[in-house]
C-alpha cells in the first residue's frame, strides 16, 4: 500500500467523504495467480512470481486500494499448519489443511504453538523479508499484520461441523480450545508487527463467525475477537466476514474494528444502520455472480445498484462482499472503476 492510499484509508475511517468514493479489493490466492497467468502451486513455492504477481496488480490499478498489500499467505494452511495440520498441495486448486482433532478431549493436550518456528508461519515472514526492499521500492509498505481468526482456525483444526456441533455440546472444552487459538493468534500478530515496523493494522479473517445466532456469538466469539484486535496498538483493525454479517456488525464497535468487509446479501444501508456509522464498510456487490461471472455492464449496474438509496457516502469503500474470487478479468475490474467515477 502506498502512503497516498493508506492516507486514503485512515481519512475515511476517520468519517470524511471522499469523492469519488474510494474502491478497495481484498486480494489474495483465489485470484492473483490466475489473473497473472500462473498456477496456484507457483504463487505459494516461488516467492518472485509471488512479488511479480503482486506487482502486477498494483501497478495495473493504482487507483484501487489492494488490502492488504502484497500478502504473503499460503491459503487457509498457514495458521493451522502451525498447530501440526497436514497440508494438501494442487496445481491449481487451494490448498487444504486436514483435521487434527478426532476426540474432542485432545483439545486438553493441545499445545500452543509458536509462530517464529512452527508451521508456515515462518515461512511467510521469510517471503516479506526477502522482498521488503522490493516492495518498498515500488512506493508501497508492509501495513498489515494477518491472521485467519479463532473460529476459523479451530474449524479446521476440527471439521467445521463437528466444531459448530461442539459448541453446544461441549462448550468448556472448546472455550478451551479457543482460548489456545487466540493466544496463538496474538502472539502471531505480535510478532508480525515486530518483524515489520512499517505495520500500523490487523487483518482478521473468520467467516465461521457467520454461522452463529446472537447468544452463541455473545458467549462463545465476542470475549475473542475483542482480545485480539486490542492486543496492538494500531490504527486500522479490518475484519472480514462474508458469511451472514449480521449478527457481528452491531458489536464491532466495542470488539474495537473500525473497517469490515461483508456478505453482498447486506446492503450497505443495512450495514451502516446497524454498525451506527462508526465502522467503514467494504462492500458492496456480489463476489462471484456478479464481479466473476458478470458482464462489464452488469459490474456497473451492480455497483450503481449498491450505492441507491445510501444518502450519507461517509465510511463507505467500495468493493465486493468478500475477497476478490477467482476468474475476476481486468475488463470487469475496469467497468467497476468506470461506474464508481
Amino acid at each position: 500500500m502506498t502512503p497516498e492510499q493508506w492516507d486514503k484509508l485512515l481519512t475515511v475511517i476517520d468519517g470524511e467523504v471522499l469523492e469519488p468514493v474510494p474502491v478497495g479489493f481484498v486480494i489474495d490466492s483465489p485470484w492473483l495467480p490466475g489473473w497473472a497467468g500462473i498456477s496456484t502451486l507457483d504463487y505459494f513455492s516461488s516467492e518472485r512470481m509471488w512479488f511479480e504477481a503482486n506487482l502486477k496488480a498494483v501497478r495495473q490499478f493504482p487507483e484501487i486500494i489492494f488490502l492488504p498489500g502484497f500478502w504473503s499467505e499460503f491459503g487457509m494452511c498457514t495458521e493451522p499448519s502451525a498447530f501440526g495440520a497436514k497440508c494438501s498441495w494442487q496445481e491449481n486448486e487451494l490448498p487444504f489443511a486436514e483435521k487434527i482433532i478426532t476426540d474432542i478431549a485432545q483439545v486438553n493436550d493441545l499445545a500452543r504453538p509458536n509462530p517464529k518456528t512452527d508451521g508456515l508461519p515462518p515461512f511467510v515472514l521469510n517471503r516479506l523479508k526477502h522482498y521488503q526492499g522490493q516492495i518498498d521500492q515500488a512506493g508501497h509498505a508492509i501495513k498489515f499484520a494477518v491472521s485467519r481468526g479463532p473460529m476459523n482456525i479451530a474449524s479446521f483444526l476440527m471439521d467445521s461441523t463437528e466444531f459448530l456441533m461442539a459448541i453446544r455440546t461441549n462448550p468448556d472444552h472448546i472455550h478451551k480450545l479457543l482460548g489456545t487459538v487466540t493466544d496463538f493468534i496474538i502472539d502471531w500478530l505480535e510478532l508480525q508487527a515486530q518483524t515489520f515496523s512499517s505495520i500500523d493494522g490487523v487483518f482478521i479473517l473468520d467467516d465461521i463467525v457467520g454461522f452463529l445466532g446472537e447468544d452463541d456469538f455473545k458467549e462463545m466469539v465476542l470475549s475473542y475477537l475483542t482480545r485480539i484486535f486490542q492486543s496492538l496498538d494500531i490504527a486500522v483493525r479490518f475484519f472480514h466476514n462474508d458469511a451472514a454479517g449480521v449478527v457481528c456488525a452491531p458489536y464491532l464497535e466495542q470488539i474495537g474494528v473500525n473497517l469490515f468487509n461483508f456478505s453482498y446479501e447486506h446492503t450497505l444501508g443495512l450495514m451502516k444502520e446497524l454498525t451506527s456509522n462508526a465502522v467503514t464498510l467494504l462492500g458492496n456487490i456480489p463476489a462471484r455472480d456478479v464481479l466473476a461471472a458478470g458482464t462489464p455492464e452488469d459490474v456497473r449496474d451492480s455497483v450503481r445498484a449498491a450505492l441507491q438509496g445510501v444518502g450519507d457516502k461517509s465510511r463507505i469503500i467500495l468493493s465486493c462482499g468478500g475477497g476478490m474470487p477467482g476468474e475476476v478479468s481486468t475488463q470487469n475490474i475496469e467497468a467497476f472503476l468506470t461506474a464508481v467515477g
